[in-house]
C-alpha cells in the first residue's frame, strides 16, 4: 500500500511540474511575447527588455517574482500582475518558464 502512495505522490508531482511549465509557456505567451518576445530577446523597437542578459539571468527569483507581481524597483505599471488578477503560482510558472528561456540561451 505505502509503495502505491509514493508511486502516487511521485506521479502527481511531475504531473503538475510539467503543467507548471505549460501554464508558464501559456501565460508568457499571453502577458509578455509582445514585449520580451519569442525567446526572451526583448524587442527594441519598443523598447522591451532583454531577459536573456546577464543582469536578469543573476537576477534571484525573488527579483524576478517582484518585478512581475509588482513592478520590480521601477514600479512598472504594465508589470504589475499581482493587481490584475495573475495569481501567485501563476507568476512562479512565469518566472520557471523565464529560467527556461535563459537556460535555452547559447553561450
Amino acid at each position: 500500500m505505502r509503495i502505491h502512495v509514493i508511486g502516487a505522490l511521485l506521479l502527481a508531482s511531475g504531473c503538475s511540474a510539467q503543467g507548471s511549465a505549460q501554464d508558464g509557456a501559456a501565460l508568457y505567451r499571453s502577458k509578455c511575447l509582445a514585449c520580451h518576445g519569442t525567446d526572451g530577446g526583448g524587442r527594441p523597437a519598443i523598447q522591451g527588455t532583454n531577459l536573456l542578459t546577464d543582469a536578469v539571468k543573476n537576477a534571484s527569483d525573488a527579483d524576478l517574482t517582484e518585478g512581475i507581481a509588482r513592478g520590480g524597483k521601477k514600479k512598472l505599471a504594465s508589470h504589475a500582475y499581482a493587481t490584475k488578477g495573475v495569481k501567485p503560482e501563476e507568476i512562479r510558472a512565469l518566472v520557471e518558464y523565464v529560467r527556461t528561456l535563459q537556460s535555452k540561451q547559447k553561450p
